[in-house]
């Protein structure tokens, strides 16, 4: 409780609307990781009135007893032992689903597949359209869920000017999400709840010790889940059994600058770990993995202006018009800035940002706002 006893409270807006009289007749299941976010969901949503059934995905192999409690991320055994505790301290049933194979092939496959083209994925990006909705969303009303729910930092709204859903970022919160949910579907979030989006996470902190779910102090999850030791290369050596062979630094002219060992150790803007001593500060430009090469450069020339997306999702609008004003993200910390959109085709755009752009990095999202709306996004070539 805080200093003057007084209950922390939020008020829960689903999807654009404070009061939901219906609440009470509907049914969400809300993922569950066993951390504060998806907890005071939870907890949120049962206070709201609806029937609320709690889920943890499970998506990685069991984890051996020595690593349960090293690995305190959002996927492993620990997670969902975690959220059985909560849900039955909630007084909410709680079930596991078994999203192994998705998770495989839409996250790990495509996280090792885009390193050995020489590119930089972001697998949560891919982790929340295919598994966190796609299959949460499909399995839920399986079991009769009107709505699944979330923990993420973002609100979903309808866009002012047309009316579809999109997400409301706040450039105040420093965990805002929004960046790394842009490829949502419309039906996607027409049957999401994101109780807390609009919250600070010192609020909801204070809500979880409130309600004395001894989680309040919990660390936020800062790696990739299924990399708990951040070791990439090593990973993606044991998932694909194939070592990959040393090649050559270059300079931007094609020079051989030295030897690089295996292009799945290098991505765009890295400065250390290149295990030569230059003579001055050299930063990886590009990664060419049909000439298994790494191209390198001083810092200046990692500044850019035109950025290049495909893999298409129109989140807040419909569609590019030549000439559009939006804003700009090229990585998750990041912040927005001014560019003039272009469209290519149907599923490729062009961004020019007015203020160079440094490391933009191929294989990352480029997330473009139209104000305070996502207006769409796609993936950097």
């Amino acid at each position: 409780m805080n200093e003057n006893n007084e209950e922390t409270k939020v008020i829960v807006t689903i999807n654009g609307n404070e009061n939901n009289n219906e609440a009470d007749k509907k049914t969400v299941v809300v993922g569950m990781s066993g951390g504060v976010d998806s907890s005071v969901t939870a907890y949120l949503l049962k206070q709201q009135g609806y029937t609320v059934i709690g889920v943890t995905m499970q998506v990685l192999p069991p984890e051996p007893i020595q690593q349960q409690e090293q690995n305190g991320g959002c996927c492993g055994l620990s997670a969902i032992e975690e959220a059985r505790r909560i849900a039955f301290k909630l007084d909410i049933p709680h079930y596991v689903m078994n999203f192994r194979e998705v998770f495989q092939k839409n996250v790990i496959d495509y996280f090792v597949s885009e390193y050995q083209k020489g590119r930089t994925p972001n697998p949560c990006i891919a982790c929340n359209r295919y598994v966190k909705w796609e299959a949460l969303l499909q399995n839920s009303k399986k079991i009769g869920a009107d709505f699944i729910a979330t923990g993420h930092y973002a609100e979903i709204v309808k866009h002012p000017k047309t009316q579809r859903y999109t997400l409301k970022c706040r450039d105040e919160n420093k965990k805002d999400q929004t960046y790394v949910l842009y490829n949502l579907t419309q039906e996607q979030l027409q049957y999401t709840l994101m109780p807390i989006g609009g919250s600070q996470k010192e609020v909801i902190r204070k809500i979880a010790e409130q309600i004395d779910i001894n989680i309040s102090k919990k660390p936020d999850s800062q790696e990739i889940c299924f990399i708990p030791d951040n070791d990439y290369s090593g990973f993606i050596q044991r998932e694909t059994t194939k070592t990959y062979p040393a090649g050559n630094f270059v300079d931007l002219d094609g020079n051989v600058l030295g030897k690089h060992k295996g292009i799945i150790y290098y991505t765009v803007g890295q400065r250390k770990g290149l295990g030569i001593a230059f003579g001055k500060p050299m930063y990886v430009y590009s990664i060419d993995a049909e000439k298994n090469e790494v191209v390198l450069c001083e810092n200046d020339a990692l500044f850019q202006k035109t950025v290049y997306a495909d893999n298409l999702n129109f989140m807040g609008i419909e569609k590019i018009e030549d000439g559009m004003r939006l804003q700009g993200k090229i990585r998750y910390h990041h912040n927005k800035a001014w560019c003039t959109v272009y469209i290519k085709n149907e599923s490729e755009l062009m961004c020019v940002f007015d203020e160079p752009q440094r490391a933009v990095t191929p294989g990352q999202a480029l997330v473009l706002y139209d104000g305070e709306y996502v207006a769409c996004g796609g993936t950097i070539k």
